[in-house]
Parts: structure tokens; C-alpha cells; sequence
């Protein structure tokens, strides 16, 4: 362990994190460490010397993490299979001198270590929803997460709904389980632009956004046919690909106006603040969220939020958001609400 004068050196496993894959979680964990290097940088004698291990494409393409001393995998850790191995072997060799580890990821690797760990568990969504889930996958994480949880010196997750969910589900003290928000900077959002993609996508008609990768539970389906109740209004999804992409797009199709829904796919951090701005209704019909960063972010940008009435997201919208069930005719009706009010 460090001295008086030896800053911790704690080592942060990213490894898990495929860049635009793994959604609201890779943002959640990079803005901690911005803000996590930000506080370091105004010490001249940092308490804390952080190391983090990542792939290559995160370290290309994620600036933020350039000021920390980095050990980038040679390995296509974007491959399930190869990044465990690397967890099990290069990682573990990596951090046998640590005074700190912490695992973004939801999972420890099997070896034992008699380093600290901070285990960060985002949610517990293949025990809601395991249709959603490959077979080898369900089982990995069936069989991995309940041993992490309890293995972990410390857990992290977004809310109390998970951490309440990740105690009851693994049988982990309650109290080893502390909750860290999602941390979303100060939004900004160009009036020029916004002005202009009002005019271009609503072209005077409401207009409503859903910023999500289409994965299955973020509710894309039951959205589509909430607006063929609302044929005045159109509606943009922004967002990377996800399992559900073909579905959404076949869905699309298939609607009786498919001119009323856009699929502008991923945009920049900038067009996505505009796009958000713009709308006159930020929708969210998932249903399942260990947290839901674009209620905050919605709110930052002053659009009102149409959501799902499930655990994460009631307890982080608290009142400042239209709650509806998950039902298309319930979000018709909450984003009607929400536009005449």
C-alpha cells in the first residue's frame, strides 16, 4: 500500500468497453475519469495515479483519456472471447501491484487477488429480460456476475433502483453497494442550429426525439406505433445500431406514414445537443434503464420528457417528467400531454 508521499496507484479495466457499442454505460464511466483527471489536475501531488486498460479503438477515438498513463491491449478486445482472456492473463499480470482496481464492466475475472476491487454494475438487465440475450452470453453472465458481486471490496451503480435490485438479486450486503449518478456536463446547444433543424424535420409540425441505440428493450417498436396515433408529429430516432436495428427499420416501413419517423442513426455530441433542443418532446419507452442519462440531458436543454414508468428512470425524473406505462397507446398519450401542455 502507499506511503505518506506514494500516490495510490489504482488501475481502471475499460477493456470491456467496445466503443459506440456498449451505449450509456461507456459514457457513464469516461465522464467519470474526466472528472476523475480534472480534480487530480488541480493537485500539484495527486493522491491518486491512475492507469487505465483499454483496446484500441477506445484509445483512439475517446481524446479524454489521453492524459492518463494507458496500457492499450494489442488484442481485439471488441471480441467477447479474446477480451476475458485478456482480463484472465495480461490484465491480472498488469495489476498484481495495484492498490486498486476497478472493473467497469459488470464482472471480476475468476482469478483470485487480494488487491481492493471496485465493481461497477450497471444493471441487471439479463435477469429482466434474457430473451434479449444470447444463450453463451446469459450464461457467462449468469455465471459471472453473482460471484463478482459478492467478490467486490465495493460496488458501484447508477441508482438506487440497481443497487437495491443488485442486493436482493446476489444476496451482497446492502451497504457495500454505493450509488454514483451519472455525471452529465454542462449542455450547450447552437440556437442556429436548432432553429434549423426545427425547420428541416418538423417543418411545422411537433417534433419528437429518441436518442438511444436500438438494442430490443429501449422500446423503439412500441414508439413507432405510439405515433401513428399522433400523425401530425414526426419523429426522429438518433442513436447507434443495436440488435433491433432491422426490426426498427422494418417497423418504420411498414408504418401507415413511414415519412412521419426519420432514422438519422449516430450523430455528432454537437447535432445531438441540437436535436434534443429542438424537439418539442424527448421520448424514452424503455424497459429496462440502470439510469437514463437523456432524461438529464433533456432537461439540460429545457425539452420536456415523456418516459417509461419504470424503476431507474422514475427515480431519476422524479417529478419533472410525464411518466407513462410502456404500452404504445400510453405513450401516445403522455407525449400528446406533453405537447398541449
Amino acid at each position: 500500500m502507499p506511503n505518506a508521499t506514494t500516490p495510490i496507484a489504482a488501475h481502471v479495466n475499460l477493456l470491456w468497453c467496445a466503443h459506440q457499442r456498449v451505449g450509456g454505460s461507456e459514457e457513464y464511466l469516461i465522464r467519470q475519469l474526466a472528472g476523475l483527471q480534472q480534480t487530480l489536475s488541480e493537485h500539484e501531488e495527486p493522491e491518486i495515479s491512475c492507469t487505465v486498460h483499454l483496446g484500441r479503438r477506445l484509445a483512439a477515438e475517446r481524446r479524454e483519456l489521453d492524459n492518463f498513463t494507458q496500457v492499450v491491449s494489442r488484442c481485439d478486445v471488441d471480441r467477447r472471447a479474446i477480451r476475458i482472456a485478456v482480463e484472465h492473463t495480461a490484465l491480472a499480470r498488469a495489476t498484481r501491484a495495484a492498490d486498486l482496481v476497478h472493473h467497469g464492466g459488470g464482472t471480476l475475472p475468476i482469478i483470485r487477488s487480494s488487491t481492493p476491487t471496485v465493481l461497477t454494475i450497471h444493471d441487471l438487465q439479463y435477469l429482466r429480460f434474457p430473451q434479449y440475450f444470447s444463450s453463451s452470453r446469459r450464461r457467462y453472465l449468469q455465471a459471472m456476475m453473482p460471484r463478482s458481486a459478492r467478490a467486490a471490496t465495493t460496488i458501484t451503480t447508477p441508482t438506487a433502483h440497481v443497487a437495491d435490485d443488485v442486493a436482493r438479486s446476489f444476496s451482497v450486503d446492502r451497504e457495500k453497494i454505493v450509488v454514483v449518478p451519472h455525471g452529465v456536463p454542462a449542455l450547450t446547444a447552437d440556437p442556429a442550429e436548432v432553429q434549423h433543424q426545427r425547420e428541416v424535420l418538423g417543418n411545422g409540425q411537433p417534433l419528437v426525439v429518441y436518442p438511444a441505440i436500438t438494442h430490443p428493450h429501449k422500446g423503439h417498436l412500441r414508439l413507432i406505433a405510439a405515433m401513428q396515433r399522433l400523425p401530425d408529429a414526426r419523429l426522429v430516432l438518433i442513436g447507434g445500431v443495436g440488435s433491433a436495428e432491422d426490426d426498427v427499420l422494418d417497423a418504420i416501413a411498414a408504418s401507415p406514414h413511414p415519412e412521419q419517423v426519420i432514422r438519422m442513426g449516430r450523430v455528432s455530441d454537437e447535432m445531438r445537443n441540437a436535436l434534443i433542443a429542438a424537439a418539442d418532446v424527448v421520448a424514452i419507452p424503455s424497459e429496462e434503464e440502470g439510469f437514463g442519462a437523456p432524461v438529464i440531458e433533456a432537461m439540460t436543454l429545457g425539452t420536456p420528457v415523456v418516459c417509461s414508468d419504470i424503476g431507474a428512470l422514475r427515480e431519476v425524473a422524479g417529478n419533472a417528467a410525464i411518466l407513462v406505462g410502456q404500452e404504445s397507446e400510453h405513450i401516445a398519450g403522455g407525449i400528446t400531454h406533453a405537447l398541449e401542455n
